[in-house]
Parts: structure tokens; sequence; C-alpha cells
């Protein structure tokens, strides 16, 4: 049984993710500002091993502002950010979701680089940089 599934803006890409997310939020860091070409990305964080994928992926690896290797998906053919990983788990980002209701986010992380003109609308937990 699926808990969501989602995929690429062509569809050669599809996920489905087995348990609900660890952690949902927003991020506004530099890293996710330039990806998703917005003030922020929309991300859940689920176990790898919680997440079935399907189709081609490319990748891009970068290192994090924490020091970390980062590693975005997308797909060849469309270009569509799906994911990105680290360690043991996947960040699925909520706009891939096929039914957009089920990203409930939490909190906002990395609001030091939120750009003035992004303010979100929900009365979410808001955090500079990672909460501890």
């Amino acid at each position: 049984m699926s808990w969501m599934k989602g995929g690429c803006l062509c569809g050669a890409v599809r996920y489905e993710a087995k348990k609900a997310p660890i952690y949902s939020g927003f991020c506004h860091c530099r890293d996710c500002q330039r990806a998703t070409g917005s003030g922020h990305s929309c991300y859940m964080i689920f176990s790898h091993a919680d997440v079935d994928v399907t189709g081609e992926l490319r990748a891009y690896k970068k290192l994090a502002e924490n020091g970390n290797v980062t590693t975005r998906y997308f797909c060849p053919t469309c270009g569509s950010q799906i994911f990105s990983s680290g360690a043991d788990r996947w960040t699925v980002y909520a706009g891939t979701l096929d039914e957009m209701s089920l990203f409930e986010p939490t909190d906002a992380v990395f609001t030091r680089s939120r750009p003035h003109w992004d303010r979100l609308a929900l009365g979410v937990d808001e955090y500079e940089t990672l909460p501890g």
C-alpha cells in the first residue's frame, strides 16, 4: 500500500512512498532557491527504504552549506527535480505529488536566506538555519 505517489512533468519518472514522511517543510537555502527558481522549496523527507522509484534519473552533486554532499535527482527528459538525497534518506519535492493536499509542512528552515518577497502564509515554526 502506498502513502503517496508522484512523478515528473513528462511521467517518465514515478515514485511511491510506503509510509508518511519523517519530516515536511519549506527550505529557503540558496541551493533550493536556485534549484527551484523560487524563494523556497517544499519538501518531505523519507527513508530510502520507504520510497520505490521507477524510471531513469540523472544526478547533480554539490557541497551543501553544512559541509555534506547533497545529490539532486531530476528527470533527464523533462528536467523536473524530483528528489535530493543524503545518507539513507530521500528528500521528495512536494510539487511532484499527484495529490498535493497530502503535503503538510511543519516548519521553515534557512529563513535567514529568505527573500523579502517570499513570505509564507502558513503559521509554521521558522528557523534561521536547521533546528537543533
